[in-house]
């Protein structure tokens, strides 16, 4: 019987179906590991979220909002409660490591779905780089209250703010590949441990900060204008990025359909609050104007209000804790993401090669780290947010659209999570995502047109010459390979592994 002749790329769509099949290992048959509980999972989920956007940007926020920088907040937050309604169904229905390319694979084809990973290339790696950036930051200030001695702006602040090589970016990456290639369980235990004690260290702040309120630092409130609130929106979702990751978890999460969408939630609401809680805080108990363009300023906040180097050296130990699990989680959904592309032939196999030791993709962890820990030892933070937020706010529109598509396209499909309002939540996703996208700036979108030029020309070059999908027809789905996907696998086995290694 002659094979089925061969797709245009851009119309070869994989199906839900074959996505969960294809889940779970690489071709020598070694696989991931179901090992993450709900609480972890929601844990792992305001690890990638709280870090870098609170401790380090808030202050780039407030320059550009003023006291209306709560707004800016909210208004981010709501942009992003739109798209985790569509992040939790596709994440349920649609259990994989490749999250927003998995889905845009199953619903736009696979030229848009190269597109989308390689923006969460751009969402994940370059963020995880700025993050490190920031952590340099709150490492001085906890060393100048702890010892009275910090390190030279040369060695801890990238080119542009005074420093040569941001060494403390560059440890901080390493140390969380090195957690990360040990295992899952035991990376997922330390963002637990982190994210608890950041969530205490920002509530702490809140009850300094309002301890010392002051309404009149409150007017004039919009003093910036709906400008102003708008471009702080833009800089205020760089702090909501990493909700996402969660959905990259898919393969090693415990009963994925129901804790995925109950870990987007939870921990986005939980996030939203605490943020609003925060910058009321802020501005309350300092002036915007000395708060604005100030680095470590939640530190510099509390020394203000007590008088003291203590609480400062209190907030920036939490900071320097939030940041290092911020990087330990995005380090973590950039692997997964690259895994899945990698087993559809679009990127290297090197990246799908899963360990037999400790389950964990070692070879894609360290190539990441290495490749990215180099814009974060010389690249400026605030020349790199504002081309992640960009990214990440298309790959959101995109996934928005894969619920509309999917909807239609397979509606029998089992989803324990459905976006509410449907379909008005998605469409107002993607409306917020393009308002956020315009207030970045035409620079922004010049270099993020230059970079979906670059992704465009690495997938004529070789994701469309190696894709899978491309060169076999497709194999047989077996309706229990899927349905693993609902129930817990045994140790050390991954779910689909059977159909990953017939394929191979």
């Amino acid at each position: 019987m002659r094979p089925p002749a061969r797709r245009p790329s851009g119309l070869r769509i994989k199906s839900p179906d074959l996505l969960v099949a294809e889940s779970g290992a690489d071709l020598e048959g070694n696989g991931l590991r179901r090992s993450m509980g709900l609480f972890q999972l929601i844990c792992f989920g305001v690890g990638a979220i709280v870090g870098t956007g609170i401790f380090v940007g808030l202050s780039d926020t407030v320059a550009e909002a003023g006291p209306a920088v709560l707004v800016s907040f909210a208004l981010a937050a709501v942009t992003c409660v739109f798209t985790a309604f569509s992040f939790a169904e596709l994440g349920g229905a649609i259990p994989v490591s490749g999250s927003a390319y998995s889905y845009a694979y199953a619903t736009l084809g696979e030229r848009i779905a190269f597109l989308v990973g390689w923006c969460l290339l751009l969402e994940y790696g370059i963020s995880v780089s700025a993050v490190a950036v920031g952590w340099g930051q709150y490492l001085n200030e906890l060393l100048g209250s702890l010892i009275g001695w910090q390190l030279p702006a040369a060695l801890s602040q990238p080119p542009g703010d005074g420093g040569i090589i941001n060494i403390p970016a560059v440890v901080v990456m390493v140390l969380a590949a090195l957690l990360l290639v040990r295992g899952i369980r035991e990376s997922a235990r330390a963002t637990a441990a982190m994210a608890v004690l950041k969530l205490a260290i920002l509530v702490l702040f809140c009850v300094i900060g309002l301890s010392a309120f002051q309404a009149g630092n409150l007017t004039p409130f919009a003093s910036e204008g709906v400008a102003g609130i708008t471009s702080g929106a833009s800089l205020a979702f760089f702090s909501y990025i990493g909700f996402d990751a969660i959905t990259t978890a898919g393969e090693e999460v415990r009963d994925p359909r129901r804790n995925i969408p109950l870990a987007i939630m939870v921990s986005l609401g939980v996030v939203t609050v605490l943020y609003c809680l925060v910058a009321v805080s802020a501005i309350g108990a300092l002036s915007a104007d000395q708060v604005a363009g100030r680095p470590a300023a939640l530190s510099l906040i509390v020394n203000h209000v007590t008088h003291s180097a203590l609480g400062g050296g209190v907030i920036a130990f939490g900071a320097v804790v939030a940041i290092a699990s911020v990087v330990l989680a995005v380090l973590y959904g950039q692997t997964r993401i690259l895994m899945s592309m990698s087993r559809d032939g679009l990127v290297p196999r090197i990246f799908e090669r899963v360990s037999p030791r400790t389950s964990t993709p070692a070879a894609n962890t360290w190539i990441v780290t290495a490749v990215f820990a180099v814009p974060a030892a010389v690249v400026p933070l605030d020349a790199v947010m504002n081309l992640s937020t960009i990214g990440t706010l298309a790959v959101m529109a995109v996934v928005n659209l894969s619920v509309l598509l999917l909807r239609r396209t397979h509606p029998g499909l089992s989803r324990r999570f459905r976006v509410p309002l449907f379909p008005v939540s998605p469409v107002l996703g993607i409306g917020f995502c393009l308002y956020l996208m315009y207030g970045t700036g035409p620079a922004t979108w010049l270099q993020f047109a230059g970079f979906l030029v670059a992704g465009a020309l690495v997938y004529a070059c070789y994701g469309r010459r190696h894709s899978r999908l491309g060169a076999t027809p497709r194999p047989q789905v077996n309706e229990a390979d899927v349905n693993e996907a609902d129930a817990p696998a045994a140790p050390g086995v991954s779910v689909g592994a059977g159909a990953a290694a017939r394929e191979g």
